[in-house]
């Protein structure tokens, strides 16, 4: 396993897809923190900034996309992968060409889920978005 130090912030509502993707993320040695709604997200970035947020299209009551663009208001910069299971939904499309989130679909498999995460991360670097 390689030592990671990137903490990504997963928001995922259902438990199972949640499990899942916090087990594949975690694989590589991401540090990953996962929630299951948009306000224990903030408290967890109040916490610790992440280096990248991976999110599902629905969170709860709110959409996935519009959490996303909540969270990268406290975080500004804040690197966004939607995991989603219609890529080519509008919502999800306009806001990926709005706020330049990465779209990733679903299902997937795993290794293509961890290149497509180090892809964000590598053209993300954490000195040149993030703020202290």
């Amino acid at each position: 396993m390689k030592d990671r130090t990137e903490l990504i912030l997963l928001v995922a509502s259902d438990p199972v897809v949640r499990s899942a993707l916090k087990e594949t993320l975690q694989r590589p040695g991401y540090i990953v923190l996962a929630e299951s709604d948009i306000g224990a997200a903030v408290d967890r970035i109040s916490e610790s900034v992440p280096d990248l947020l991976v999110i599902r299209p629905y969170i709860g009551t709110m959409p996935g996309h519009d959490a996303a663009v909540y969270l990268r208001k406290k975080v500004p910069g804040l690197p966004v992968l939607i995991v989603s299971g219609e890529p080519e939904d509008d919502r999800v499309r306009n806001r990926h060409e709005e706020y330049g989130f990465a779209i990733f679909p679903k299902p997937f498999d795993p290794a293509d889920l961890l290149a497509a995460v180090a892809e964000v991360l590598a053209a993300h670097p954490r000195h040149v978005w993030h703020r202290r």
